[in-house]
């Protein structure tokens, strides 16, 4: 059967009597080379555990267990559960969890079906929550090797933004400092179905063993991206103003400790700047 055939996905659509949720950003992909360039792209191998989020009628999930030792897909509408019951029932190798993603414990789930390969973690995120999901990922420290997903082509821009761009964001320095980003594909809405309103991208987020940078307090760090960010057109010296409790004139110092212009705007500075900029952040407050 293919499941991504959208007469295939019409018959599972009125066998079940099942609606497609437009408040779970619920739109199933046609194009089995986009499919293919998913499983490729996210490199898993035949020991290795795929977590998947989000697996619809099981599309993705059926391509992942070819190919991947143990799948565990995780699912929060109750109506896909009997349906990917179904689809996937001739694999012995899938567990199909009915779970919000965001309340989701991944480190159980790591530790629950554990392989000797590798932790890969892929899906087709919903457009609406595609940065919690990322960041929740990235934050907990799931133990897993890389995060290979599709997303709104617009998110997917600002993830891999350089400085300077007008993309560049603080989206953009957090999935930076946490990954390794490599595009995969791009996928237009007509492969979908029901096609949604945007075009989408796949990103590969290799999973970074050492952090690029040396940070004292990484809690400051992203205080001052947070801070920069919120007020992208005004200089430094103003948007991190009253950040961590600082007032302009110790900022005005925290800046040219750190050598760095307090005219500039926050978009120029890369990651490098960002970490030497929260560590003389850090060394003024513990000298004050």
């Amino acid at each position: 059967m293919k499941l991504y055939a959208p007469s295939t996905i019409k018959e599972i659509k009125n066998q079940y009597n099942f609606r497609l949720s437009k408040s779970l950003g619920q739109n199933f992909l046609t194009d089995k080379h986009i499919i293919d360039r998913i499983i490729e792209g996210s490199r898993i191998g035949p020991e290795d555990l795929v977590i998947e989020i989000g697996p619809g009628i099981g599309v993705l999930t059926a391509e992942a267990a070819e190919n991947a030792k143990r799948v565990v897909a995780v699912e929060i509408d109750n109506g896909l559960i009997p349906i990917l019951e179904d689809t996937l029932k001739e694999y012995d190798n899938i567990t199909i969890l009915n779970q919000d993603v965001l309340k989701t414990d991944f480190s159980t789930i790591v530790s629950a079906y554990k392989t000797e390969g590798k932790t890969k973690i892929i899906g087709n995120l919903p457009y609406y929550i595609t940065t919690p999901i990322l960041m929740k990922l990235l934050e907990e420290r799931v133990l897993a090797d890389s995060i290979t997903v599709m997303m709104q082509k617009e998110v997917a821009d600002r993830i891999k933004a350089d400085p300077g761009n007008k993309n560049y964001g603080a989206l953009s320095v957090a999935v930076q400092y946490y990954c390794r980003v490599s595009q995969i594909a791009e996928v237009p809405k007509e492969v979908f179905f029901p096609p949604p309103k945007v075009d989408s991208a796949v990103l590969r987020m290799d999973i970074r063993e050492e952090r690029p940078v040396v940070l004292q307090d990484e809690t400051l760090f992203f205080t001052c991206i947070r801070a920069g960010f919120g007020q992208r057109r005004k200089t430094l010296l103003n948007s991190l103003t009253g950040a961590a409790g600082l007032s302009k004139d110790a900022v005005r110092e925290v800046l040219q400790t750190a050598g760095i212009d307090s005219g500039r705007r926050v978009e120029t500075l890369n990651l490098d700047e960002f970490a030497t900029l929260a560590n003389s952040m850090a060394d003024y407050k513990s000298s004050h």
